[in-house]
């Protein structure tokens, strides 16, 4: 089934107090709603994306999302805003979602798609956290409580003709969101687990900048030189007689970098993940490997922030080689230059390291919190 997504973004977001629309604040050097917009496609699970626009912000919108996805008016209400987005919709599926949320992520948008295709319409929610009230003018009129109480998120998923006719049949009435629409013109409406994470930036306090967490970890390998193997460092391949020996390509550099960045979540190391054991690793190329360590970070949260490792090695030399395979490893790990350091030292003849019989490699990583 194709899945369409509709991102709400025609409103003014004037609580926020920032003297501009909301959508419009930068960080990354992107406004917020083109955070969004990437979080549904990087996600890989949608086929069209539509965002709504008020009149004054029609161009700036489309000048930003830059072809990536159709821009469309919006009207005087998000009601009004998703029914003009309803109409460019081609998929069996649409979710529907506030551009305020630039958080939200691939694990929502998938079980929002899974909800739909066994429910017809469902909802993300997260339990309230703190009691409820009702107030009227700084007066408690009406204690809630917080038990079987929910904070109802987006995106909210329904398939496409359910939600047409729900908001045909909505008039010029308006409501709260599109799953109300749905409950009030067609029926029972699903929930399924949100993400305390996929906020809603909506007040001032929203948009301060956190102090995001650090996490530090350490990583070290060892491999034997032998005859008939390539040497690679870093996914570079280094000229020498001999190469290191291993189940994948025995690239100690990578191996090392990726145990420190496990590490630095506990996530235990590459033993675990990738074992020699396994036949899907032999011969493996130990960057396609990095890959799939930095999506493990990514899911917990976190990228890598910087990179800091010694090779240990009588020959070859590589005061030559290092600014090569520097770069190689900032270009893979998404990070400036600067903020990979890789150095190189022998063990002045000491030990197996010395005598020419393998390189060892101490690595540390730092992460911080997306």
């Amino acid at each position: 089934m194709n899945v369409s997504v509709i991102i709400a973004c025609a409103g003014k977001g004037e609580r926020a107090g920032l003297g501009k629309n909301k959508l419009f604040y930068e960080w990354d050097g992107m406004p917020c709603f083109v955070h969004t917009l990437n979080a549904f496609l990087e996600s890989g699970l949608v086929n069209q994306i539509i965002l709504t626009a008020s009149e004054e912000d029609l161009n700036f919108i489309k000048e930003k999302v830059d072809g990536k996805a159709t821009v469309v008016k919006g009207g005087l209400t998000r009601t009004d805003s998703v029914k003009n987005a309803l109409k460019k919709v081609t998929g069996t599926i649409v979710l529907i979602h506030d551009g305020a949320r630039p958080f939200v992520s691939k694990r929502v948008i998938e079980d929002c798609i899974n909800a739909v295709k066994n429910h017809g319409g469902a909802i993300p929610v997260v339990p309230c956290r703190d009691t409820t009230v009702k107030a009227d003018d700084q007066t408690v009129t009406e204690y809630l409580g917080k038990s079987g109480l929910y904070s109802v998120q987006t995106p909210q998923g329904f398939f496409t003709q359910s939600i047409r006719y729900a908001y045909t049949c909505a008039g010029d009435r308006v409501f709260n969101d599109d799953g109300e629409v749905y409950k009030e013109f067609v029926g029972k409406l699903a929930t399924f687990d949100g993400d305390q994470q996929n906020v809603k930036l909506t007040f001032p306090q929203d948009f301060k900048s956190p102090t995001p967490e650090y996490r530090f970890g350490t990583g070290f390998d060892c491999h034997k030189l032998v005859e008939g193997r390539k040497l690679i460092l870093g996914g570079v391949e280094i000229p020498h007689d001999k190469g290191l020996l291993g189940h994948s390509d025995a690239d100690v550099l990578a191996h090392a970098i990726m145990d420190a960045l496990l590490s630095s979540l506990a996530m235990r190391d590459i033993g675990y993940h990738f074992s020699d054991k396994d036949p899907a690793y032999k011969d493996a190329n130990s960057m396609d490997l990095l890959q799939k360590v930095l999506k493990m970070i990514d899911q917990k949260g976190y990228k890598p922030h910087n990179i800091s490792a010694t090779i240990m090695a009588e020959k070859p030399k590589l005061l030559k080689i290092i600014p090569t395979v520097t770069e190689n490893l900032a270009q893979a790990l998404s990070l400036p230059i600067d903020s990979v350091g890789i150095g190189a030292t022998t063990l002045e003849g000491l030990g197996f390291v010395g005598r020419e019989e393998g390189i060892c490699v101490h690595a540390t990583a730092t992460v911080i919190q997306k």
